[in-house]
């Protein structure tokens, strides 16, 4: 198999490729919402529904067009029991964020990654419902297209006063308080899905942190447009974070926007 040489106008191309099919598979998404889903349950007790199905063919069959030789790694078509050999390879997520989805709540996201190296090259994220679409290709690559607008993203502090952590529950282990307080985060604002990596790219919010949990596709694609707009993402002990992990399991995590979140 001959495989493509994965420089930076392949990257730029591929991911500029996908732009229009993410905002076909978000259009499907929302219709399948307003209709109502169907829901089914999964072997590990999480729900799938029509939408998670309908997105996750739409984007696979234009990936595999793009890069024929490079494999995909679906939440949906996943063997967990099977160790993922490759260096390089496209993790999706079609729908991050699937009770939200189901609840019609809004920060549902649809995610492409593409890891090369074991690290994240290029990444795409679409919000239907909030109409915000992120997307990225390298360092100082990373940009949001929102109302026909595209603009560059750069991870500059928006809310000078406050420093803004994000939150998945209610109920925030110890740990990652002990974090927020390190980082002297004022504010802390729940939010679902892979959102909260574009948030802190754009600057809106400051750091994310959680414990080790969920699975390497829902945050690869973040994972990507945060560094590449000048973000880091790390361990909880400063190190870096590679992909192509025994179970895809993540592990603790910080996500932030800056090294010194009060500039």
């Amino acid at each position: 198999r001959k495989l493509i040489k994965l420089n930076s106008v392949n990257l730029k191309n591929t991911i500029e490729n996908l732009i229009d099919t993410f905002l076909e598979a978000g259009e499907t998404a929302k219709k399948i919402s307003e209709k109502g889903v169907k829901i089914t349950i999964k072997p590990d007790k999480s729900p799938v529904t029509d939408g998670d199905l309908a997105v996750d063919e739409i984007l696979k069959d234009k990936i595999e067009i793009l890069t024929p030789n490079i494999p995909i790694i679906s939440e949906e078509n996943v063997n967990l029991k099977i160790k993922n050999k490759y260096k390089n390879f496209w993790l999706i997520d079609p729908i991050d964020g699937t009770k939200d989805y189901i609840e019609k709540r809004e920060e549902y996201t649809l995610n492409a990654a593409l890891i090369v190296d074991l690290k994240p090259a290029a990444g795409i994220i679409y919000a239907p419902a909030k109409s915000r679409l992120f997307f990225s290709y390298g360092k100082n690559f990373a940009y949001e297209i929102s109302r026909g607008k595209t603009k560059q993203l750069n991870c500059n502090k928006i809310n000078k006063d406050k420093i803004i952590g994000l939150e998945n529950s209610n109920n925030t282990p110890k740990e990652i308080l002990d974090i927020y307080e390190k980082y002297k985060v004022s504010k802390t604002l729940k939010m679902s899905s892979s959102l909260k990596f574009c948030i802190i790219a754009s600057g809106e919010a400051d750091i994310y942190a959680a414990i080790a949990r969920a699975y390497e596709w829902d945050i690869a694609a973040g994972h990507a447009i945060l560094i590449h707009a000048g973000g880091f993402v790390t361990t909880h002990d400063g190190k870096d974070f590679l992909y192509g992990k025994k179970n895809y399991k993540n592990l603790p995590l910080i996500a932030k926007r800056s090294e010194n979140l009060e500039k």
